[in-house]
């Protein structure tokens, strides 16, 4: 179940809610820059959980870079708006974690993510937003996390008690990588709710069982040693997986319907 994190920061200097900001008169013919209010008014409607923390939220996780002024206020360009609006479709419509959204908009390739374009014989050619090859990435000690996060030191303990999360001791240190991480700023934003980790049991429940039918489907090939046919696997396994949590998604979608009915 991917994870979008939208973990709010803690306040700070209050910015204008109006609608726009003059740029500097050096730059005379350009559009008008919008103030954060003003982009979370013009992106309300399309994204109704669209917040002033969540953009800054982003913001510190180097997807977005807008321009500050002498007094320290965000001023969002027209591409900035466009940026943020193709990650904000990119979390919702096909669920990618951050790390994968950060790729994608590195390497260019921000027009997919628009619209969907058909594949082979006319399929739907699903953006792949799981990746089991790549390697585990950075580090994070737990006051890492802490400070990242958000979390509560409690939760975390209580999640590695549940086996939600699980952790690599390093000399004496519990260090946590970036997909757990992600686990935890996900848990941070239900714990508002009062979820806590004996609830996400029927979320790692679910995870296993998930990952046991796949590995069920594919066990075959991902056990040859052949390493072509063991990539060909690997790569039916990671979109396997996307096309599963698109299907989840759709899944709770219809029954969450039912319940504000």
């Amino acid at each position: 179940m991917a994870s979008v994190q939208q973990i709010p920061e803690a306040p700070e200097q209050a910015e204008p809610a109006g609608d726009a900001l003059p740029e500097p008169s050096s730059a005379p013919l350009r559009r008008k820059a919008l103030t954060i209010g003003a982009v979370c008014k013009a992106l309300v409607q399309e994204f109704p959980d669209i917040s002033i923390s969540k953009i800054r939220y982003l913001e510190d996780q180097k997807l977005l870079a807008p321009r500050r002024t002498p007094g320290g206020y965000r001023l969002y360009s027209q591409s900035d708006v466009a940026r943020l609006r193709t990650i904000l479709r990119m979390q919702r419509d096909e669920f990618l974690p951050l790390r994968v959204i950060r790729q994608e908009l590195a390497a260019g390739r921000v027009d997919d993510a628009e619209v969907p374009r058909p594949g082979r014989e006319g399929k739907r050619a699903w953006r792949k937003s799981v990746s089991v090859s790549e390697q585990a990435g950075a580090l994070y000690s737990l006051q890492d996390v802490l400070e990242e996060t958000g979390a509560e030191e409690k939760l975390v303990r209580e999640l590695e008690e549940y086996g939600v999360v699980k952790g690599e001791m390093r000399g004496g240190v519990r260090y946590f990588d970036e997909t757990e991480r992600e686990i935890l700023g996900a848990v941070s934003e239900l714990a508002r709710y009062g979820v806590g980790g004996r609830n996400l049991r029927v979320f790692r429940s679910s995870a296993d069982r998930e990952a046991n039918l796949l590995q069920q489907i594919l066990a075959p090939a991902l056990r040859s040693r052949n390493p072509q046919r063991r990539k060909e696997a690997v790569e039916a396994l990671e979109n396997l997986a996307t096309v599963t949590t698109h299907l989840k998604h759709l899944l709770l979608v219809r029954d969450l319907r039912k319940i504000v009915r």
